[in-house]
């Protein structure tokens, strides 16, 4: 079956199209939710494996504020960041006459309340893919119970109640159901693929 969607467009009531801007604007803002979380996260895993491989003979010789120097020029990396920001609090505390436990207990702390900023920060817009790929389909729904009103409409003012009478009004009720449909079950896959990507990443910072 061939459907015109410029023609159901122009066959729909202003309520029922209003729904379908609705449904087209999660639509947009879940792909530029999944496109930016994905620069994001290609952008700084780069980064970080760039960094990786400046910083780990420094690391491993000690020479901890030649570390800091090069977590400091790395931008945009989120490994550079949590990683420079435990170097600076610990050699910080070592300086400041603290031992070697109490600095690195420190450290722990400082580095939590980071990875829960560069969390907060990864998981930035995807609310917008949770609340659409949950909202989507009851939007949807709405658009056909505003359609159904309307072809109960077209029956009050035909004064007949034949197929040929309501069945377009219904069919094109019904396609913004299916509609929500495509908007959401697509925004919850993303969804839980997108979250197994930054639980993954967030292992690795945790784990460097």
């Amino acid at each position: 079956m061939e459907i015109n969607l410029l023609e159901l467009w122009e066959r729909m009531g202003t309520p029922v199209r209003g729904v379908v801007v609705v449904l087209t604007l999660q639509a947009l803002a879940c792909v530029t939710v999944v496109i930016d979380r994905l620069i994001v996260l290609l952008s700084s895993a780069a980064k970080a494996r760039g960094f990786a491989a400046k910083v780990g003979p420094a690391l491993e010789s000690g020479k901890y504020e030649q570390a800091i120097s090069i977590a400091n020029d790395v931008k945009g990396s989120h490994l550079a960041s949590y990683l420079g920001l435990g170097l600076r609090t610990f050699v910080k505390r070592l300086r400041a006459g603290d031992d070697k436990q109490r600095a690195a207990e420190l450290t722990r702390r400082a580095l939590e309340r980071k990875g829960d900023a560069i969390s907060r920060e990864l998981n930035r817009g995807m609310n917008v893919l949770a609340s659409t790929g949950s909202t989507a389909p009851f939007v949807g729904l709405l658009g056909t119970v505003l359609g159904i009103i309307n072809a109960f409409k077209l029956i009050a003012a035909s004064g007949s109640g034949g197929i040929g009478t309501i069945g377009a009004a219904i069919g094109e009720a019904l396609v913004v159901t299916g509609y929500g449909l495509v908007v959401a079950i697509p925004s919850v896959l993303i969804f839980n693929w997108l979250s197994g990507r930054i639980a993954n990443y967030e292992s690795g910072l945790l784990n460097a």
